[in-house]
């Protein structure tokens, strides 16, 4: 097994730990103000744990609400909370290897069609069939050799 293939695949392992998670919708006040207020904790008592003005802690609810918010910052927040922050990156596609297979697809398809038109340009146009192999040879190669150009 080559050291990309073993690196993606460890970080797909850490990506299904992920899966749940990225399931879950945030809380429309904030996950920092949903805690606090579902702890009873007050704006005033999460200000004296960060060692910030009250009004700091309600701004600081409002830029994470916002997103606009550092992870450095969030992390300090948790932490008064007793909480811990979990961050993470989960592929839309679900896997690394689906991620990698839709962008390899993707460049084969527009390799292929290049080399097809011009075919057809010159009268030498392939059938249906055989463009199809085609764009699966090539999106296999892709996922192989996996070059720069993949994520252009």
């Amino acid at each position: 097994m080559n050291k990309r293939k073993l690196q993606l695949d460890q970080l797909d392992r850490k990506f299904k730990g992920f899966a749940t998670a990225a399931q879950v919708t945030p809380p429309p006040t904030g996950w920092l103000k949903a805690v606090r207020t579902s702890l009873g904790m007050t704006l005033q008592q999460l200000a004296e744990k960060l060692s910030i003005t009250k009004q700091s802690a309600q701004e600081l609810e409002k830029r994470e609400k916002e997103g606009a918010i550092s992870l450095k910052t969030l992390r300090e927040a948790a932490n008064a909370l007793d909480m811990q922050l979990v961050y993470g990156l989960v592929p839309k596609d679900g896997s690394i290897d689906d991620l990698i297979e839709r962008k390899a697809k993707e460049l084969a398809v527009n390799i292929v069609s290049r080399t097809s038109n011009t075919m057809r340009l010159e009268d030498q146009e392939n059938s249906k069939q055989r463009i199809k192999k085609a764009i699966e040879d090539r999106t296999a190669i892709i996922k192989n050799e996996m070059p720069k150009m993949l994520w252009d």
